[in-house]
């Protein structure tokens, strides 16, 4: 008996420091996942939770961009950039809620997989574009940008994977942005022809580069 007692209580201190390591690693792991500057979900955390997500039918893919950021930065400085892109993760965030996942895939890139409960979607996309254009808080007034949008219902595409539907959005983005719509949903044809364009335009760009 005395034996048995003597290894429990050395094993205590033991055990307690493996449960304090594994705390330690698990906070480490979620820290990992999101973004230093806007506390959303980096590319890793963002891909996790909206895979689960896109089992609900009614889940939509949302891609964001800011409009003319690079002149934000330019113009007034990185920190007037860093607010911009907090005050918008902000609001995505509270749009999407806690029943959906908003990320920061990189740069004044975000996405978000949202739950169209009501089948409203659309309607809600077009506030938050408004939401999305306001002045940031504690920046120059002058400060003075918009959010491109582009989405797309995962049911309409059955097949797809997010990097699919990632890619779908995106299309309807830059399309978006193009048309200064504000707001476009995925579609066929001309947004294809669009994606080829934007893609062959960044190689052209790459390659201009490199020639210099």
């Amino acid at each position: 008996m005395n034996t048995l007692l003597s290894v429990l209580a050395a094993s205590g201190p033991l055990a307690a420091g493996w449960s304090a390591h594994t705390m330690w690693m698990r906070r480490r792991l979620h820290t990992a996942r999101l973004d230093p500057l806007t506390g959303l979900h980096t590319r890793d955390g963002f891909t996790r939770r909206a895979t689960a997500l896109l089992k609900d039918p009614r889940a939509v893919v949302v891609l964001a961009d800011v409009d003319h950021f690079k002149q934000v930065n330019d113009c007034f400085g990185h920190a007037a950039g860093d607010a911009l892109l907090k005050a918008t993760a902000a609001r995505l965030a509270h749009y999407v809620g806690r029943t959906g996942v908003a990320g920061r895939l990189g740069g004044d890139e975000f996405a978000a997989v949202v739950i169209d409960n009501h089948g409203t979607v659309a309607d809600l996309l077009a506030v938050l574009h408004g939401v999305l254009a306001r002045p940031a808080d504690g920046l120059d007034p002058t400060v003075r940008t918009t959010v491109s949008l582009g989405w797309v219902r995962a049911a309409d595409h059955p097949d797809d994977d997010l990097s699919d539907l990632l890619r779908r959005a995106d299309e309807a983005m830059y399309a978006a942005k193009q048309a200064r719509a504000g707001v476009l949903r995925a579609g066929l044809g001309r947004l294809f022809a669009t994606w080829s364009g934007r893609r062959a335009g960044r190689r052209g760009a790459n390659a201009s580069k490199a020639a210099a």
